[in-house]
This record gives C-alpha cells, sequence and structure tokens, in this order.
C-alpha cells in the first residue's frame, strides 16, 4: 500500500466533496504499473462506476448501484487509475452552484463558506482540497470550467465527441462531455490521454489523440488570441474584469499577440442554451419512471429539476416547438457561426470564465435566472461543441478566479497549449 494512497484516504471530507468514499475498494484496485498508476480519483456522480453508488445526487437514484463501468472509467482502470469515490453533483447535474444535491450542497475549499460552483462541484472540491489527484466531471454549459475557476484548479472539456459518453447520465447528450479536473495542465492533459478516442458504443464519439500531455508547448510566443468586446459588457464584478485585463496582460508579455474579435449575440447564449436543454432534458428523465430502477423522478427531485422536466415537457409540445424550441436552434446555428468567425484568424479565444464571484452558502436566491447568469461565458462552447477550458488567474478578494480559453473543433491540443503557457507565467 503507497503512504500517498493512505493518506488520502484517511483525508476527513470536511466539504462534502464526496457522496460516498470507498476506501476498501480503493485499496483493493491499487496497481503499479500505467499511465495512472498511483494516482487517485473522484468521479462524478453521473458517470456509471461498477458497484458504486451512481445517484446523480438525486433521491430518485438513491439506490442505484452501478453494475457495469463507463467507457471512461473503464479506460482509467486499465491505467493503473484508482477510483476512490463519487463526487457530489447538482442533482441530475441542473445547476451552477452545487447546492441542489439531494445529499447538501458542497463548499468551495478554496473559499470556505462560499458555493464551490456546478453542476462538477464536488469533483472540482475534492481536487482543490487535496482529496485527490485529478477527477471527472461532465460539462454541458460549463459544468467542469465554472467550479475549476471558483475552486482554484484546472478544468478542461474537449471538442465533442472526443470523449465517450457511454456510460454518463445525461442532461442534454447534444451538450454533454465528460472531462479532466486536476491541479495543474499538465495532470489534465495527461487524464485526457487516458480517457479520449472513439468508442463503438456512442455513435457521436470521435477518433482522438492521446498525445496531448506530451505534446504541450507552453511557448506564447506569436500566439494570436482573440477578445471579445462583449466579455467586458456582461462581466458584472469589476474584480473580474480587472483580473482577466490583467491576465491579457500577462499573456501580451509572454510573447502573444491579443487581437479584438466580437459575438454579438453572447447576450441571446444563456436563453439559447436552455431552451435547448430542457426539450434534452426532459426526453433524457423518461427513463426515471420507477420501474426498473430508482423511484419516478417527479415525485422525489427538487425545485430545479422539476422545473426543467415541466418546461422541456411544456416546450416539446407540437403547438409550442415553433415557437421556442425551433427559434433556439436556429439561434444555436447562429451563435455557433459567429463562434467560428471570431475563431478563424486566430489561434483560440480568451476570457472570463464567470461574469460574478460565487455567492455565501445558504445565500436564498428566488430568481432562478441569477444562477442561470452564471453560464454566459461558458456555453457557447457547449452549443458550439468547441474545446474550452479554465485555468487559475489569481485571486479577486481572495476568491479564485479563472482564464477561460476556447478553440476550433478539434484543436484541443493548442487550447491546452495556450493554458500551460499562462499557467507558466500566471
Amino acid at each position: 500500500m503507497s503512504e500517498h494512497l493512505e493518506r488520502l484516504l484517511e483525508k476527513e471530507d470536511k466539504f462534502n466533496a464526496f457522496i460516498k468514499k470507498y476506501p476498501e475498494k480503493a485499496r483493493e484496485s491499487e496497481k503499479s504499473s500505467g499511465r495512472l498508476a498511483g494516482k487517485v480519483l473522484a468521479t462524478k456522480s453521473c458517470i456509471n462506476v461498477d458497484g458504486y453508488l451512481t445517484s446523480c445526487a438525486s433521491k430518485t437514484l438513491d439506490n442505484y448501484i452501478a453494475p457495469y463501468d463507463a467507457t471512461v472509467v473503464s479506460k482509467i482502470k486499465k491505467e493503473g487509475g484508482i477510483i476512490l469515490g463519487m463526487a457530489n453533483m447538482d442533482e441530475f447535474a441542473c445547476g451552477a452552484t452545487g447546492e441542489s444535491s439531494h445529499y447538501g450542497p458542497t463548499e468551495n475549499p478554496a473559499a470556505p463558506g462560499r458555493v464551490s460552483g456546478g453542476s462538477s462541484s464536488g469533483s472540482a472540491a475534492a481536487v482543490s482540497a487535496g482529496y485527490v489527484d485529478m477527477a471527472l466531471g461532465s460539462d454541458t454549459g460549463g459544468s467542469i470550467r465554472n467550479p475549476a475557476c471558483y475552486c482554484g484548479v484546472v478544468g478542461f472539456k474537449p471538442t465533442y465527441g472526443f470523449v465517450s459518453r457511454y456510460g454518463l447520465c445525461d442532461m442534454a447528450m447534444s451538450l454533454d462531455q465528460i472531462g479532466p479536473i486536476a491541479r495543474t495542465v499538465g495532470d489534465a492533459a495527461l487524464l485526457l490521454d487516458v480517457i479520449a478516442g472513439h468508442d463503438l458504443r456512442d455513435a457521436t464519439s470521435l477518433y482522438a489523440p492521446n498525445d496531448f500531455s506530451k505534446n504541450l508547448n507552453t511557448n506564447l510566443k506569436g500566439r494570436k488570441l482573440g477578445y471579445a468586446k462583449e466579455f467586458d459588457d456582461l462581466i458584472a464584478d469589476e474584480g473580474i474584469r480587472k483580473n482577466i485585463h490583467e491576465s491579457l496582460d500577462k499573456l501580451k508579455d509572454g510573447g502573444a499577440k491579443i487581437v479584438d474579435v466580437t459575438l454579438p449575440s453572447l447576450a441571446k447564449a444563456v436563453p439559447t442554451y436552455y431552451l435547448n436543454v430542457y426539450v434534452e432534458f426532459f426526453s433524457a428523465t423518461r427513463k426515471y419512471d420507477g420501474r426498473r430502477y430508482g423511484h419516478k423522478i417527479e415525485e422525489n427531485c427538487g425545485e430545479e429539476v422539476l422545473r426543467r422536466i415541466m418546461l422541456g415537457s411544456y416546450i416539446s409540445q407540437a403547438e409550442w416547438q415553433g415557437k421556442f424550441y425551433r427559434k433556439a436552434l436556429q439561434a444555436r446555428s447562429v451563435i455557433r457561426s459567429e463562434l467560428m468567425s471570431a475563431l478563424k484568424d486566430v489561434d483560440v479565444l480568451v476570457g472570463p470564465v464567470v461574469p460574478k464571484p460565487p455567492h455565501k452558502l445558504k445565500e436564498k436566491i428566488s430568481d432562478p435566472r441569477v444562477n442561470y447568469a452564471y453560464d454566459v461565458f461558458t456555453v457557447v462552447a457547449n452549443l458550439a461543441g468547441v474545446p474550452a477550458g479554465s485555468v487559475p488567474s489569481g485571486k479577486v478578494g481572495g476568491i479564485p478566479n479563472g482564464l477561460h480559453v476556447l478553440g476550433k473543433p478539434l484543436e484541443d491540443q493548442k487550447v491546452l497549449d495556450v493554458m500551460a503557457g499562462f499557467e507558466a507565467i500566471a
């Protein structure tokens, strides 16, 4: 038994990062070989791990023990990775703060007393607190990057299809992507090496490289980085605005060139995203009827989950599809086209991950649109299927902040390179 593993197993979970830990299974699975040998991981509770409680942080699935491994989990085990347990999350990934879990909210280890971000709250918190070396999250509209930003760690959403979704409990299948959370860009790239690649069991998966970590290039000299003026218009906190512009200055000092670009429809991204999500989430939840496993979702879910089911049911009806859903699909196409245009003559876009700091735990927020606003900068990557990541950019008022890096489809290496280059000079 390695001392490293034993130290992690003994740590007390002070931040409610885990729904359930499996220390004995972790000890039994330790291997001495493989790219992840000796690495301890947390897995978001919507990714199936054979024999582990895979509840999606819900009462609906609070008795569901997964009978198989997701493809990403199988790959991690094959490379010697140790799955310590199932990380907390927003219920069924519906949230941006980590507060909607049936098992209670996740506290931010890097900013105690505040939310950790979501929906991959426990995954980011577990890495930030030092409970694990790295973690798996899923990202539908920023659910990896948002908590990574607030918890002061690295989070990366790959190009849609680069990582198999087989074994992931869908929130919105055309937007979801599994990705890594780690303390460094190098570790995030290493985990991506392991989990990326084509999977016959996922019809949307692509043939992806598996040498991201080996090819990391931190040299920023000559890089052209786009920055949209709309970012400044939508940042709600002056401290975050200052932090991002200081980050741009660091990038320029490192040899990069900042190029002005425009994203005219950025303000429409959040409503476009949620109209797509409502319909896809409603469809995804029809299997949670309590007949084969778990309990009927409508009778056991929280407020936000029920809201999304009801709205999805409503706008899926034939008489409303044209007014809401089809227009959202058209807007999604426009947003993707504008993003591709902004990326045309630059290597990547850089900007803020979030518009405001994380609020305090137990702070009453009655209007759900306030929480939806956390997603304004991140959802565009999911709507377009492009790679994007968050890398720590310092602190604002003692709370971690992150720099957002977005790239063209299939150019995940370039995004990771810029993230690593910024990490080296930040």
